[in-house]
């Protein structure tokens, strides 16, 4: 995640001013209730244990009890008056509304519904996205509008302005749910939009990193029910969405940073410090100790206050947001942002909360490292991880090293030891390092990188190669929108220019690349090969699951097979400028007794007995037979 952006220094003073704000607060008001979180909950959780957050004028001045026979196992009461959280057990407790009530020494009372809701059928046990699945990464502001009504809103500060670059344009949830059958027929079977929580900075909020509210859908964006009914819409299509969480920072809009339930609830230091980004500290042996404070504690930048998971009251205060999003929308999966930038053990315990809740539920964290090892290190059940002691608990990881190699490697028409396409062949050649290469998202850009039509220039070629390669290794493929109609930016000129608005999700648009038809001759050659491409995957057991045998390269071209007991894959990409005949009796052990192999794009038949000539910067796709 790259979110850092030009805005005014706001942080001095701040942690000052909360402090002295939560110690000489007047006590003598009478007190109220204006929030309550999570609000309301599900019954027949495997955690039966329940920490409801209420706030409201002097509230913990008062003792708290509850009906319907609820038990409440403690009260935790914190510097700040105007916050207590109470714990509730509800084992035992099937769906049911009751009331909290409020008693102050002067006999004033208060009072306060809660429910707990009835839990789908098998939702602890809901499937979650995996290599089967091809995931389409979008960012709704920049999508498609669906609904002009919810462009501006009287309770946020930035309003609609689409001849901004960095402004809110108005995309949306209805966008999405509008233009859910043209990502399906792309090939994509998950979504992972980019936050869709309210995000109530006065600029730049079209990113939603700077959350303000996590339990509320951003009114730009529509509701929570239309986020939950977007989940419906994609199941009905055997889609799955996936949430992007923020474990390690809220926004400086966000409602109790007004006023802090704790001192405790974010990290801070005598003056503003921003985080180093060097995460390798945090398995360096060999690292200072202030080093490893400022790089997880530190702030990413100064509008967005960086959350203490090492506090037990926010650690929980997450755990339960995030479930209660599972929960309450349907969801498949979550995409963990800046996953390593949290205290290492307060995200491991994060993680593994709602793994234990939802044994099937798969997270993929952005570990966004420079080595594998380094990366190997955040999936569950390291062994280089267990060295110290360390299980994250993450089920996956954004493997970022292929990444680096697939943004260079297409540019390199010269083979050599380290150049070209082996870029790719030693890349996998580390593969023995995680403990789960299925499960990795694996990607060529998304959201704070340079697009991939960028980097080579729109030459369609590459565009192939690298889509190739994302379509037929081990892991789960990751297209970021509007690659597939060739779609370009240049992240030098600014992260709007990696995030322009999809052609056609604006009424009056001239290019609607949302349909065949308003598409051009360049858009429809990129989607073509795109949806024909991953659409053939999606019925793929021999790419999902099976093994991976690769040959190391020859002049530029490059060779692996994937192969299962029914069915085996060749791959051949030629990276260089020339023509390559590439003889085929050193595959043997993995071409055995096969004859031929059809191309899965031109469907051409062709013999693989003895060579297979490749034309210049092209893929091959073999169904071997």
């Amino acid at each position: 995640m790259n979110k850092i952006i030009n805005l005014p220094f706001i942080f001095r003073s701040f942690i000052k001013k909360i402090t002295l704000f939560l110690f000489f607060m007047s006590l003598t008001l009478h007190a109220q209730i204006d929030k309550v979180e999570p609000p309301f909950w599900y019954a027949g959780m495997q955690n039966p244990e329940l920490q409801v957050l209420l706030y409201g004028k002097d509230i913990a001045q008062y003792q708290v009890t509850a009906s319907n026979g609820i038990k409440i196992t403690n009260v935790k009461r914190t510097e700040n008056p105007n916050y207590i959280f109470v714990t509730i057990d509800t084992k035992k407790v099937g769906a049911t509304d009751f009331v909290f009530t409020f008693k102050s020494n002067k006999k004033e009372t208060l009072t306060q519904k809660y429910s707990l809701k009835k839990r789908r059928e098998k939702s602890a046990q809901r499937k979650s996205f995996d290599s089967s699945d091809m995931m389409y990464l979008l960012m709704p502001d920049r999508f498609a509008n669906g609904n002009r009504n919810n462009d501006s809103q009287n309770s946020t500060q930035e309003k609609y302005n689409r001849d901004l670059p960095g402004g809110r344009h108005g995309g949306d949830i209805e966008g999405i749910i509008k233009n859910l059958d043209y990502i399906s027929s792309v090939g994509a079977t998950a979504i992972w939009s980019t936050p869709l929580c309210e995000d109530n900075d006065a600029a730049y909020s079209y990113h939603t990193y700077g959350q303000s509210d996590v339990y509320k859908i951003d009114p730009r964006y529509g509701t929570n029910e239309d986020y939950a009914r977007l989940a419906a819409e994609m199941h009905k299509r055997d889609m799955k969405l996936v949430m992007d969480y923020v474990t390690n920072h809220w926004g400086i809009e966000h409602w109790m940073m007004k006023e802090l339930p704790t001192k405790e609830w974010i990290n801070h230091f005598d003056s503003y410090t921003q985080t180093n980004h060097k995460r390798t500290v945090i398995h360096d042996t060999n690292a200072s100790e202030i080093d490893k404070k400022i790089a997880i504690d530190g702030w990413f930048v100064p509008t967005m206050p960086d959350l203490n998971l090492k506090n037990p009251l926010t650690l929980k205060y997450l755990i339960q947001n995030a479930i209660w999003w599972i929960e309450y929308a349907d969801l498949d999966g979550f995409r963990v942002d800046t996953y390593n930038y949290s205290d290492p053990k307060g995200i491991a315990t994060w993680t593994k909360s709602i793994t234990d809740e939802y044994p099937n539920f798969n997270i993929v964290g952005e570990v966004w490292m420079q080595s594998q090892a380094q990366m190997a290190y955040w999936q569950k059940d390291s062994k280089i991880a267990a060295i110290q002691n360390y299980n994250s608990y993450l089920p996956s990881v954004m493997d970022f090293t292929l990444y680096e190699a697939a943004t260079k490697v297409f540019s390199e028409d010269e083979g050599s030891w380290e150049k070209g396409i082996m870029k790719l062949y030693d890349n996998f050649s580390n593969d023995f390092l995680y403990p789960n290469t299925n499960n990795m998202l694996i990607f060529v850009e998304n959201h704070d990188t340079n697009r991939i039509n960028q980097t080579y220039g729109n030459d369609i070629r590459k565009y192939k190669m690298a889509m190739t390669v994302l379509a037929t290794v081990r892991g789960i493929p990751q297209l970021y929108y509007g690659s597939e109609i060739g779609m370009a930016g240049d992240k030098n000129k600014g992260d709007a220019d990696i995030r322009q608005d999809f052609p056609g999700g604006w009424e009056g648009d001239p290019n609607n690349a949302f349909v065949k038809e308003g598409r051009t001759p360049g858009q429809s050659e990129y989607f073509d090969f795109t949806s024909k491409l991953f659409n053939w995957r999606k019925a793929k057991k021999v790419i999902h699951s099976g093994k991976m045998t690769h040959y190391i390269p020859e002049n530029n071209t490059y060779v692996y097979f994937r192969y299962n007991a029914e069915e085996t894959i060749m791959v051949l990409l030629n990276n260089s400028n020339e023509t390559k005949t590439i003889k085929t009796d050193r595959f043997k052990e993995n071409r055995k007794n096969f004859k031929t192999g059809k191309d899965v794009i031109s469907e051409l038949t062709f013999d693989i007995t003895n060579e297979i000539i490749i034309e210049p910067k092209s893929v091959l796709i073999l169904e071997l037979k």
